[in-house]
């Protein structure tokens, strides 16, 4: 009998996504009570801002984001020096069959919701949006707004 294939463009399953929750606030917590000695992460204020669990949940990428100015590669570089430290300390937070191991990513959401923001700023696409809500669909829904 065929073996029953998932695809990767189902997203990550509820299992993943709880556990990645779990392993975010764990590693916030970590972090918040200052225990970590490394010298680049002594005065740093940074987000954990996601974490994404592979399928059989020994994996965790986590997304850190630096508050402030600050460089988030290396931020995630001295991350990964401490990772084995981390590991230990979420190892006491949190109970999972195998501990994940972690990997620090810099989160690059927020340059490209900004990214998208100047573009959709910018004067072509301007022009463009105006003109959508000037079309004979943008006054069809507006008269049926004033009925109302």
């Amino acid at each position: 009998m065929a073996r029953k294939h998932t695809h990767a463009s189902k997203g990550p399953s509820q299992r993943q996504l709880r556990a990645g929750e779990l392993v975010r606030r764990a590693l916030a917590d970590i972090v918040a009570r200052g225990t970590i000695r490394d010298p680049e992460l002594i005065e740093r204020t940074f987000s954990v801002t996601e974490v994404r669990m592979s399928p059989d949940l020994r994996h965790a990428t986590c997304f850190v984001a630096p508050l402030g100015a600050g460089d988030a590669a290396a931020l995630a570089a001295a991350l990964t020096r401490v990772r084995a430290y981390l590991r230990g300390q979420l190892s006491r937070e949190v109970t999972f069959k195998f501990m994940p191991d972690l990997t620090f990513e810099p989160d690059t959401s927020y340059d490209k919701a900004s990214e998208i923001e100047r573009l959709l700023h910018s004067p072509p696409v301007a022009r463009d949006l105006a003109h959508d809500t000037e079309g004979p669909v943008a006054r069809d829904l507006s008269k049926s707004e004033e009925e109302d």
